[in-house]
């Protein structure tokens, strides 16, 4: 709808290349957000609302396809809703963004994975778990993320089973 050009994705996808395709999605959604997005470089959660389902969409099919159905936000809504009853922060463990830092032995803190410097997130489809990708920053809050998870298109009959099945545990 917004003139965006998925082959980037779907060829990353495709050849199992899931941190490129990670990095495509976000630079994809800062697209089909539109200019304002385009301008700063990211998409505010006010703007999520008006990202037109048929993009979202091919995005997700894409995601759904070449991940055997266990990566997509499809997938990461249905971890959200049905396994973390809506709890951001069991959502986060469920699909391994959070970690143990035992550096400091008697003081163990759970913490995000890093995604800058060494980058600590899985991009292999036979490790990570379900709903492990596409990454959405949970640092800068978890708004936008929470908001992607509640667009219209994902309560379509297509999504709504998405993630269920092979990849429970």
């Amino acid at each position: 709808e917004t003139g965006a050009d998925f082959m980037p994705l779907a060829t990353a996808l495709m050849a199992g290349e899931f941190k490129e395709a990670d990095q495509l999605t976000r630079d994809l959604l800062i697209f089909i957000a539109g200019p304002a997005a385009q301008t700063r470089k990211y998409v505010y959660f006010t703007e999520v609302v008006n990202i037109p389902a048929t993009d979202l969409r091919s995005l997700e099919r894409l995601w759904l396809k070449y991940s055997l159905g266990k990566f997509g936000y499809s997938v990461q809504k249905r971890v959200f809703d049905v396994t973390s009853k809506n709890d951001f922060e069991t959502f986060c463990d469920k699909i391994d963004w959070n970690l143990m830092d035992n550096s400091d032995l008697k003081n163990p803190l759970k913490r995000k994975r890093r995604w800058f410097g060494a980058d600590e997130f899985i991009y292999e489809l036979d490790a990570a778990p379900k709903g492990h990708l596409p990454l959405t920053s949970a640092l800068r809050g978890t708004m936008l993320l929470k908001e992607l998870l509640k667009h219209p298109v994902w309560g379509e009959e297509e999504f709504k089973d998405s993630g269920k099945g092979k990849f429970d545990k």
